[in-house]
């Protein structure tokens, strides 16, 4: 019987194409796909899933101003996306768009279960809504500037009343509260799990779940005049992914990982699981809410012309470069910021200098001197064991911050490693063994280059493109290209033709 490989299901946010996508969706696109690429090189069974959310008064809205049917503006945006995802080099499965049958099916099941469980009903709602979060709030939760009301976000809002169906969230608070106690891990960083605890301790009401001053949107099942909250309908977007309702979502559901923006945290930990609650399906084991990115210190914002189309940043600096800069340099769950300086200073030194050069230095070095064959090594010293002892420790480590979603942190450790590296191939001084100790040139060049091996292969996941380029010159069968092969190799199958050596990350001007 074949054994069957363990399943990881993981989710950027859905994101909203009532415009082009910016590098905030890149951003989120990036780590996501990074986790996703990580779980698949263990020789895990990983689905990885996006999509756009295409409902909602703000489609309307942008569409009206740009003269088009919101259908219309959705079918124009929604490849935008796909097409930064491209760029990005995304491996995700599926791209589900709410817009799509299978969607609306999915909703119309996860509303019917929740009103057979009696969490459904109809009233009139009041209250301060805000048309950019999608969202309602309460009038202590409010700032007023020059006469108008804005909301946490600091977006505008305005008083809207109106027949609507209710979800009897506050009779989830309870329930709520017990499994973020039970769950510690379930909202992810603990400072955004103390945001989220802090909220419904202070008291859950019951959530306005449907609309009638507008009409596009799933329609609420026996009622024509209701169309669902997009928050609702956003959300089970997950489950279509899986193939839901059909019983085969169990395959891959429970979701392992939400990875979102922290300003739409609440409807993530909050509304999400209390809906599943009440549909009676299980629940996702992690949330995790990441910060925004600032260009030059300041919040993106079409008013300030300061909005970046990750396309731009791509062609400029290179896809995998901008991967390392800002899963390297954005604390994880925390805000981030860059600029041009900043990711030229990060590719060259980091990546042109203590990489690149060393990759180019130790591989030229076996051209010129062992017939471009990797040498067998001898008698392996006290440094060798110790450079070998600390790479293959750093295995389990990276293990214990992947599932942290710590990726700063592992690059931190694997460029700490690079620099060892570096002192160590600089120290030995290959290049003058060749005349005194050629058995010993031959071991300092086999550690260097075996090391470069299983750096490269725990890059793959952040870089993959950059990693596969290493492994190229190095010889590495395609097969071997995944983390049981960074510690399981025998000395003799890392000897291989070393390939053409060009520089893997070109110097930027400044």
């Amino acid at each position: 019987m074949t054994k069957k490989n363990k399943k990881f299901y993981i989710t950027t946010a859905i994101s909203y194409p009532n415009g082009k996508p910016h590098i905030g969706h890149a951003y989120e696109a990036i780590i996501t796909d990074t986790i996703a690429r990580y779980h698949k090189l263990k020789g895990e069974d990983v689905m990885f899933l996006t999509g756009t959310d295409e409902h909602g008064i703000k489609m309307l809205q942008t569409a009206k101003k740009q003269n088009l049917s919101a259908i219309e503006l959705a079918d124009s945006n929604a490849p935008l996306f796909m097409k930064m995802l491209n760029e990005i080099n995304s491996t995700h499965n599926d791209f589900v768009r709410t817009t799509e049958d299978r969607h609306r099916d999915a909703c119309v099941e996860v509303w019917k279960r929740m009103s057979l469980n009696d969490d459904i009903y109809k009233d009139k709602y009041a209250g301060w809504y805000s048309i950019r979060d999608e969202a309602y709030y309460e009038e202590k939760e409010l700032t007023k500037k020059d006469n108008t009301y804005l909301s946490p976000q600091g977006t505008p809002v305005t008083w809207v009343e109106e027949e609507s169906y209710f979800f009897k969230l506050s009779e989830y608070q309870d329930k709520l509260l017990c499994h973020y106690r039970d769950n510690p891990n379930f909202i992810m960083p603990e400072s955004r799990r103390n945001e989220v605890l802090r909220f419904v301790e202070s008291g859950l009401k019951d959530l306005s779940i449907s609309r009638t001053t507008f009409d596009w949107g799933i329609k609420v099942p026996d009622d024509e005049n209701h169309v669902m909250y997009v928050w609702v309908d956003a959300l089970t977007n997950y489950l279509t992914g899986v193939n839901f309702p059909n019983e085969s979502y169990k395959d891959s559901w429970p979701v392992n990982f939400h990875i979102i923006g922290k300003d739409i945290l609440r409807f993530h930990a909050v509304y999400w699981p209390a809906i599943l609650m009440s549909a009676g399906i299980e629940l996702p084991k992690t949330i995790f809410a990441h910060g925004f990115l600032f260009n030059k210190g300041s919040k993106m914002s079409k008013s300030l012309g300061n909005v970046v189309d990750p396309s731009d940043l791509i062609h400029k600096y290179g896809i995998d470069q901008l991967r390392y800069f800002f899963l390297r340099e954005v604390s994880m769950g925390n805000d981030g910021n860059y600029d041009d300086n900043s990711i030229i200073k990060r590719i060259n030194a980091d990546l042109a200098n203590d990489l690149g050069n060393l990759v180019q230095r130790s591989c030229s070095m076996i051209n010129k001197n062992c017939d471009g064959i990797i040498p067998l090594p001898s008698t392996l010293s006290n440094e060798d064991n110790k450079i070998n002892e600390d790479l293959n420790n750093l295995v389990e480590k990276i293990d214990i911050l992947f599932e942290k979603i710590e990726l700063n942190k592992i690059l931190n450790e694997i460029w700490d490693q690079i620099s060892i590296l570096n002192k160590y191939f600089s120290d030995q001084k290959p290049w003058e063994l060749k005349s005194i100790n050629i058995e010993r040139m031959n071991t300092v060049l086999f550690v260097t280059v075996n090391n470069i091996r299983k750096i490269a292969l725990m890059l793959m996941p952040f870089m993959p493109d950059s990693a596969n380029k290493i492994l190229d010159v190095l010889g590495v069968e395609l097969n071997e290209r995944s983390f049981n092969y960074i510690k399981n190799k025998t000395t003799k199958s890392i000897i291989k033709k070393i390939g053409n050596v060009t520089p893997i990350f070109p110097k930027i001007d400044e």
